[in-house]
């Protein structure tokens, strides 16, 4: 675009004066309107659909931390309580980036609730520390859930809104491309009556670039999120295209909502189970639950680290993984809760299978987590959670196995309780075990 530019200088110096003021005048009105979509489109980019971003990770977070809250008010585990804190770590970071875009009074009065709601965790989880769980329980039941309650809708309503601002964003960029076209022509038409060389050139270079831009923007506002700009170079036009680039890469995270992944495993998190259970429930489809849960982990951890603990989860989701990939359907789930928890949601018919065959798995696994004098005692001392010295066995593995065909209303909320009640009943036992509850 610069040499174009030169070039008619050059001509226009040499005898055309009145080609240069149309010729300036069409590239500077153009420029003038590609620096101005520039700015739009990484507004657009780097605060709108930021600010968005930022509104649904807090709002799969809040409904992170409602799970684990009545998880940990119900089993009273420190492995839940770990989990908690991280949910709420990643909630705080969510709010700290959310801050720093306080440009509208929506986002403003959305910090301030999300604020409110930060001294609220913040008091529950000083209580929680006490176990002090009646006063967690009430406080949880006066002020953190309804606070939860308000702000995931607060959050919502933000998403809708900002949703259609953005909408309402991509629909206008159409027509300031048509109208900075069409002007661009008009103003080029002029000087090519005069010099058709010259003004033929910018014209055609323009004429390129707009078209495959404004291509570009039909594209995505249809939804055609994959679709990047063909134009080359460094100036204004390229830079714009690849603003185009980023926005359909940006689209296209936030359409996989449903990725939730978690990071160790890369086994699919609460939401997407919670996703998966719901839809079998509502579509009146029997499954078998399968709650895995390793015991003596903490043990385990407390003594080789946390990288050693890190990849005896990582491992026992691929053991998850290999075992439903051979003895499961297509259809199963294989999800990581967190820490040491996993679901495996599959067919009632396979479900006791799968539990055999996990555990055969995990028994011939468990010996290569140890060292060779851990391996030939078969134990290890340790402190428990209390601080208390003890000797511990090498880990074994729990898997409560629950049927949604013995409930004639199956919730996830009822599935959840007795999976808590089978694995503490399994905990206490000695060795890996696994127990079928199918009782009406």
């Amino acid at each position: 675009m610069r040499n174009l530019f030169s070039t008619v200088t050059k001509k226009v110096i040499i005898g055309y004066l009145v080609i240069v003021l149309f010729s300036l005048l069409a590239v500077g009105y153009a420029l003038s309107k590609l620096h101005q979509q520039t700015r739009d489109t990484e507004n657009l980019v780097n605060v709108e659909f930021r600010t968005f971003e930022l509104a649904r990770d807090l709002q799969q977070n809040l409904l992170a931390q409602e799970n684990i809250e009545k998880q940990l008010l119900i089993l009273r585990d420190p492995a839940i309580s770990e989990l908690r804190i991280n949910r709420n770590n990643e909630f705080t970071r969510s709010l700290l980036g959310l801050n720093r875009f306080q440009s509208t009074p929506e986002v403003q009065d959305l910090i301030k609730l999300l604020q409110n709601y930060r001294q609220a965790v913040s008091q529950l989880t000083a209580v929680l520390y006490q176990e002090d769980w009646p006063e967690a329980q009430q406080l949880s039941t006066e002020k953190t859930v309804p606070l939860r309650v308000q702000l995931i809708g607060s959050l919502a309503e933000f998403r809708q809104n900002q949703q259609q601002k953005i909408n309402t964003e991509l629909a206008r960029l159409p027509e300031h491309t048509q109208a900075a076209f069409q002007m661009t022509v008009i103003l080029s038409l002029l000087g090519i009556c005069l010099s058709a060389p010259v003004s033929l050139a910018v014209i055609l270079n323009i004429h390129r670039s707009v078209k495959e831009l404004k291509k570009a923007t039909h594209k995505i506002s249809a939804g055609r999120f994959d679709h990047y700009p063909e134009i080359s170079g460094n100036d204004e036009f390229a830079q714009l295209a690849n603003d185009f680039t980023l926005m359909g890469q940006k689209l296209t995270e936030l359409e996989q909502l449903h990725l939730d992944a978690n990071p160790l495993t890369l086994l699919p998190g609460n939401l997407a189970i919670d996703r998966e259970i719901e839809m079998r429930i509502s579509n009146n489809q029997p499954f078998s639950h399968l709650y895995i849960d390793l015991d003596n982990f903490k043990v385990y951890s407390d003594r080789y680290g946390y990288k050693a603990g890190s990849d005896v989860l990582a491992k026992v989701g691929e053991l998850l993984k290999q075992v439903v990939g051979e003895y499961g359907s297509a259809q199963d789930l294989v999800g990581h809760i967190g820490g040491d928890d996993y679901v495996v949601l599959c067919s009632i018919k396979t479900g006791e299978l799968l539990a055999q065959k996990i555990i055969d798995g995990f028994t011939a696994v468990v010996p290569s987590f140890y060292n060779a004098e851990d391996r030939e005692t078969g134990s290890f001392a340790g402190e428990d959670r209390y601080g208390v010295k003890r000797t511990f066995p090498l880990m074994t593995i729990s898997i409560a196995v629950i049927s949604s065909d013995r409930y004639e209303y199956p919730s996830r909320l009822a599935i959840s309780q007795d999976c808590a009640r089978v694995k503490e009943y399994l905990k206490i036992q000695e060795g890996s075990n696994y127990m079928l509850e199918r009782r009406k």
